[in-house]
């Protein structure tokens, strides 16, 4: 016995239990069938990429996070770290395969060596969805419409969208002459939230060289009262109208028309993706839960698929981050778990007619009914305690007398509702009601 090896797994990750897991699922299988209803399709990319691949363009603090080795063929590999990177070179790869505009969806795991924490964890799911070949106001609006009725769909609907657009902000740093320094910059504004004013105000005063140009970039940052009162006032700072305000009013215009302004915000303090966003961005709040971060966020970047290939091939998309949501719903106690699929169990209590038990399950589950049977004669508070495990809302019991017309006794197992000798299309009834 003292040669067992101790269970356990890295910090980071983790394992599910069914009642997790089959959460996870019946999430996976909504968003699935939001992303194919706006004519999204599905693909898929090797969890291993060469390593150049996925930090040809990034700082240094994505290469801190990467899971990175050497394989035995001696090639210099690595864990993907979101789904987006892996795209691009997908479709540069494929680019004569596709037809543009071309939408994917993408739902699968990747691996960040970041410090866990609430709700962020070293392996997690990302649902990725996305439009390549298409620099257009309907594209950046469709993502954010999907991501607003994606969430929707599987029970978060007290949230808000915070957007920008990096081209207004570079605009106005430009006019201000700290285009140069937009990365530096970017970093620091993202911090508002994090570090306060007063920090992010020295910084900003320390890259810029003026309290001045410190203070005017968090005026802009600011924003005004409300979506067109923010645009107007960065639009005149930014030096007037351009393309980029033009693209927001009109992906403004087509929220008010389907009636879901109410849900975004204007927010010029928003600057994520520093590595490849150059267009509009976006991160998602829980409205009771802002402290957890963005469940979904994403943006425009048009020039991510150039690091791959010569042609330019436009793209914008969003990442739902499903283990933070999980875990931000969690708190909120707003999950809904079950132990299984079932619908309902038959319970085993004679051995001699388990033959008929599954002949019964058969014509359960032909007429829609999800159903086992019990696999052994237990004692009944055996197999009730099991069945209770699982979450099974029904239980199925049949006397020897009763095989001969195939008649059954149901019983609904939170109530103790008995339904005696029926037969087996009024029990479907029932359990299916």
């Amino acid at each position: 016995m003292n040669n067992l090896i101790q269970p356990r797994v890295l910090k980071g990750f983790r394992d599910f239990l069914p009642a997790a897991e089959i959460e996870r699922a019946d999430l996976i299988e909504k968003l699935t069938n939001v992303y194919r209803s706006f004519g999204f399709v599905p693909i898929d990319t090797p969890v291993l990429e060469y390593t150049d691949i996925l930090l040809r363009k990034s700082n240094g603090e994505t290469e801190k996070q990467v899971f990175r080795f050497e394989d035995n063929g001696g090639r210099d590999v690595a864990l993907r770290f979101d789904l987006t990177v892996p795209f691009a070179r997908f479709t540069a790869e494929h680019k004569d395969e596709l037809y543009f505009p071309f939408k994917r969806y993408h739902i699968s795991k990747v691996w960040r060596g970041e410090k866990p924490q609430a709700g962020r964890y070293r392996e997690f799911v990302q649902c990725d969805f996305d439009t390549v070949g298409s620099d257009s106001a309907a594209s950046d609006f469709e993502i954010l419409n999907l991501m607003k009725t994606a969430l929707e769909t599987i029970g978060v609907a007290d949230i808000t969208i915070r957007i920008n657009h990096r081209g207004i902000f570079n605009r106005f740093l430009e006019k201000i002459g700290l285009l140069d320094k937009s990365d530096d910059i970017l970093r620091i504004v993202d911090k508002l939230s994090k570090v306060g004013k007063e920090a992010v105000v020295k910084e900003l005063a320390d890259i810029s060289g003026s309290e001045k140009l410190a203070g005017s970039i968090l005026s802009y940052t600011a924003g005004g009262k409300n979506f067109e009162e923010t645009l107007a006032l960065i639009e005149e700072m930014a030096g007037g109208e351009a393309e980029d305000t033009r693209r927001m009013k009109s992906i403004y215009e087509m929220m008010k028309a389907a009636g879901i302004a109410e849900t975004f915000i204007l927010d010029p303090s928003i600057t994520r993706g520093l590595d490849y966003y150059t267009g509009i961005v976006y991160e998602t709040f829980l409205n009771k839960l802002p402290s957890i971060g963005s469940v979904c966020s994403g943006g425009r970047y048009d020039n991510l698929a150039g690091l791959y290939m010569k042609e330019k091939v436009p793209g914008v998309g969003a990442s739902i981050g499903l283990d933070r949501l999980i875990a931000g719903l969690t708190q909120l106690g707003i999950t809904s778990q079950k132990g299984s699929y079932l619908d309902a169990e038959i319970f085993c209590q004679d051995e001699e007619l388990t033959i008929h038990y599954q002949k019964l399950a058969a014509q359960l589950r032909a007429k829609g009914v999800a159903v086992e049977v019990f696999p052994d004669t237990r004692k009944m508070n055996q197999q009730y305690k099991v069945t209770e495990a699982k979450g099974i809302p029904w239980g199925i019991f049949v006397k020897k007398e009763q095989t001969g017309n195939n008649r059954l006794t149901l019983k609904k197992l939170l109530t103790r509702e008995m339904s005696e000798n029926i037969s087996v299309d009024e029990a479907v009834r029932k359990i299916l009601g």
